[in-house]
């Protein structure tokens, strides 16, 4: 249960300031409006919100993993124990759905006059797009950026101790910033499709498509990238 609680409010806390972010820079009558090209601003935020959702997580008693494709990919290599994958998987995709349904209540008034896709109110907010649609390279740059993301993650040891969660919210920014503008750098599942089911059945005004025929990008790119870091590491050592 503590790895469970663990995880789910982590990740609603990584949620919370993560697409709060995007809300804000997306929506028209915030005081950030109109930043949405600022790519270094977008993976800073990211980046700061996995840190403080890592603190959250390890102080309550999880391994702060925070995504499916880590908790997966460690069980499948033996570095995480197979009876606490599910416990923390739901409690990753609950929690990030939460995440998302608070973000909609605080910009619910931004939503109302946010009128439609074009003018800012879209799934990208919660859920990450492909700058150029290619289902495969879009798969491939899912791949990349999780499998040097879990690579350098692996490298910290437990990175809920001491400094080390600011340190893999640097990790979070540098992928960001070096391999997030094809796609949006989901590098993570539950971050995704928690936040994209979210936006799918509440009731968001003027919401427009989830396009969750793109959402197996995100679920399956994760996964394999973890797995084949994961092996390479274990392999290597």
């Amino acid at each position: 249960m503590h790895g469970l609680i663990g995880e789910l409010l982590g990740t609603c806390v990584l949620i919370v300031i993560g697409t709060g972010a995007g809300a804000g820079i997306h929506l028209r009558g915030s005081y950030a409006s109109g930043q949405a090209h600022d790519w270094f601003y977008v993976s800073f935020v990211w980046g700061i919100a996995v840190t403080m959702g890592v603190y959250v997580a390890a102080s309550l008693g999880s391994l702060g993993h925070l995504n499916p494709a880590i908790t997966i990919a460690y069980a499948l290599f033996g570095l995480f124990p197979w009876n606490n994958v599910i416990p923390y998987l739901i409690g990753q995709f609950i929690g990030a759905f939460i995440g998302a349904a608070i973000v909609i209540i605080q910009f619910y008034p931004h939503f109302l006059v946010t009128k439609n896709e074009k003018n800012g109110n879209s799934v990208g907010i919660f859920a990450t797009l492909p700058a150029i649609k290619n289902p495969l390279f879009n798969f491939f740059s899912e791949v990349i950026a999780t499998f040097f993301f879990v690579l350098m993650l692996l490298n910290l040891g437990n990175f809920t101790q001491g400094l080390k969660p600011i340190i893999v919210g640097l990790v979070i920014f540098v992928i960001g910033a070096g391999l997030g503008t094809t796609t949006g750098f989901a590098i993570n599942p539950a971050r995704d499709w928690g936040p994209r089911l979210a936006y799918t059945i509440l009731p968001v005004p003027h919401k427009g498509s989830s396009y969750w025929n793109y959402a197996w990008v995100p679920m399956v790119g994760p996964i394999s990238g973890a797995v084949l870091a994961t092996g390479l590491q274990v392999i290597l050592k």
